[in-house]
Formats: structure tokens, C-alpha cells, sequence
């Protein structure tokens, strides 16, 4: 006997036309990128039904991949990728100015909407790159070049100029950027929110202090591993009322007088302050009387501060603090971890630096 072909109901046919792909498309915004490109592969019909779906196809992640400026021309000349809001070429391979630039020439149209570019130790980059796809990215607002010795301020210039939105800039490691990039950025980027400068070992005080009076809407600024400013610029850091995350590892003439400026700066929640070698308890006072919401501390290799400063501290942000690194502090003796924790009840985090 021929077994007989069963008809779909209605409401399997209904199923099947809207149910399923509805559950598709919010499946599919939580799967990785490589995964959900592999999902385009399974039948035609999930082809259309992912294709058709805009929201899925806003990221382009090549980070760490190899013959990443090829996959990023192929990927930008797709339709689906006209409206891509984030590239992250972090660490990719094989990413030179060549394809930056015939990115712009063959993709014009697939840049309009981006908003955020990662090129974190993309070094075959330099200024002429960045010029290529910055003129054709004008509503860029994250812009992050981290470990690029070959970028100046030409190429920072061109980033300014041309991406007028840009509230996060990542400069880490730039080498070769100085006070004029910053004098730019200030006059073009006031409402800038993040600024990442470690390692720009050319910065001083001048270029430094054109971003402090300029971008009074900064709420982040990462200062780690720069020993050439002084107090004459970290003072005006009082000037930005937003600020809640600041590192000064290694702010080696950073004094309690200029960190009792910064101590204005009441809504800080994260402060690190390794290796700023002239602190004593006097700064960190001001510190714990000032910024009352602190959760993050590192006081690491201070050894002008004792136990004094972290009884005041103790007094004002006792229910804040989860982090606090003390370690090569000598002079602060109750440092064990039951000490610590009955002065910071909701202390969770003990090392910072290992």
C-alpha cells in the first residue's frame, strides 16, 4: 500500500512562512559572525530569510584573520553590507593602505553608515590609509588605531577633518603623534567623550592641556605610561566635570598638589595610580574625600602612602570600592586580605598588576 503524502494544514503552512523565520532572524542576531555566515550556506530559503534581515549584517569582524583586506573588499561589495555600521580589523593580516583605498574607490556606498573602526595593530597602515577611508566614513564616531609607530599628526588630521562625530578615539602606542595632533583634536572634537593616549611618549604639557580646556565632556581619559607631564597640566584635569575613568600609571611627577586638583573631579569611579612614585597620603586623602563613588583604586608601588590613607578611605568609600591594588605599597602594613576586606567590605578584586 502507497503511503499517502500528507498535506500541510494551514497552520503548519503559516508556521512554516512567518513563524520560522521570525525565530531565525532573533536566533541569529546572538551568533557569532563566522557562524551565522555558515548558516547562509545551509538551503536557499534561509539564505532569503537571513539576507532579507538588515540588522544581522551591521558587523564585519576580520579580527586576527588573514588576507583580511581581501575579505573586507569581497564582504563590503556583498548588498547586505550596505548598511555595516562596525569594522574591526583588530590584529588582522595583510591589511595595507592599498585596501583602504580601493575600499573607497569600490565600496563607496557600504561606508556611509559606519560608525565604529577598529585598525588596533593594523602597522602596514599609515596616514595615507587613513586619509582613503576616513573621507568616505563621515559619520565615524569610534576611531581606534592602537600600536601604529607609521600614523602622525597628518594622519590624526585627516581623522579630525574628516569624521566630524567622533566621541572615542583610541591613539594608543602612536609613537609619532604630538602636541599638534592634539591642539586639532581639542578645536575639532570638544564633545569628545574617550580619549586613550598611552604611550604617545612625544606628548607635554601644552598639547595635553589644549584637549583639558577644550573637551570638557571627556568622561574617559587614559594617560597610562606617559612620565613627561607634570602638574601643570594634571591640575586642569579639575576642569572636566564628566570624567569617571582616568589612568596615571606611571605619572612620575604627578604631586599631591596636582592630585587634589584631579580629586574635583567628583563622579571618578575608576583611578589608577601605579607607580605615581611622588604620592603620599596627603593626595589620596583629598582623593577619597573628593570622589566618594570610586570603585576601582590601584595604588600600586606607591611607597609614600601608610594605613592612614586607606582609614579615610575607608570612611567615604567603604560601600564603593571592589577593587584596590596596595601591593609594594610598604608602607601600608595591614594589607592582607581580612584587613583590607574590614575596611572594604566589597572588596572582590586584590591585583592589579601582576
Amino acid at each position: 500500500m502507497e503511503a499517502k503524502e500528507i498535506e500541510p494544514t494551514p497552520t503548519t503552512a503559516t508556521w512554516n512562512r512567518e513563524t520560522v523565520p521570525e525565530v531565525m532572524k532573533i536566533v541569529s542576531t546572538k551568533v557569532p559572525q563566522r557562524d551565522l555566515i555558515s548558516l547562509l550556506l545551509v538551503s536557499p530559503w534561509l539564505y532569503r530569510t537571513l539576507t532579507s534581515y538588515p540588522p544581522l549584517w551591521m558587523v564585519l569582524d576580520f579580527r586576527e584573520m588573514n588576507k583580511a583586506g581581501d575579505r573586507l573588499i569581497a564582504a563590503t561589495s556583498l548588498p547586505r553590507y550596505q548598511h555595516v555600521k562596525q569594522i574591526n580589523l583588530e590584529f588582522a593580516q595583510d591589511i595595507e593602505d592599498k585596501h583602504l583605498e580601493n575600499l573607497t574607490d569600490l565600496c563607496f556606498v557600504s561606508l556611509q553608515k559606519l560608525e565604529s573602526l577598529n585598525l588596533n595593530g593594523c602597522q602596514k597602515i599609515s596616514d595615507k590609509g587613513i586619509e582613503a577611508i576616513t573621507s568616505t566614513c563621515s559619520k565615524l564616531k569610534v576611531f581606534s588605531i592602537y600600536w601604529n609607530v607609521r600614523v602622525t599628526d597628518i594622519g590624526i588630521k585627516h581623522v579630525v577633518e574628516n569624521c566630524k562625530h567622533i566621541v572615542d578615539l583610541n591613539l594608543s602606542g602612536c609613537k609619532n603623534i604630538s602636541d599638534k595632533a592634539l591642539q586639532i583634536i581639542a578645536e575639532n572634537h570638544q564633545d569628545l567623550e574617550s580619549l586613550n593616549l598611552t604611550r604617545c611618549v612625544k606628548l607635554t604639557d601644552g598639547g595635553l592641556q589644549h584637549i583639558l580646556s577644550k573637551c570638557s565632556s571627556l568622561q574617559s581619559l587614559n594617560l597610562y605610561a606617559l612620565s613627561s607631564f607634570t602638574d601643570k597640566a594634571y591640575k586642569k584635569i579639575s576642569s572636566l566635570p564628566h570624567l569617571n575613568f582616568l589612568d596615571l600609571c606611571g605619572a612620575q611627577n604627578l604631586s599631591d598638589e596636582g592630585l587634589s586638583c584631579i580629586a574635583r573631579c567628583k563622579n571618578i569611579v575608576s583611578l589608577n595610580l601605579s607607580w605615581c612614585v611622588r604620592v603620599t597620603d596627603v593626595g589620596v586623602v583629598a582623593i577619597a574625600e573628593g570622589c566618594t563613588s570610586l570603585e576601582f583604586l590601584s595604588l600600586f608601588g606607591i611607597v609614600g602612602v601608610t594605613d592612614r590613607c586607606l582609614e579615610i578611605l575607608s570612611r567615604f568609600c567603604s560601600n564603593t570600592v571592589t577593587t584596590l591594588d596596595v601591593n609594594g605599597c610598604v608602607g601600608i602594613k595591614r594589607r592582607s586580605h581580612d584587613e583590607l576586606l574590614q575596611l572594604f567590605p566589597r572588596l572582590r578584586c586584590f591585583k592589579v598588576h601582576s
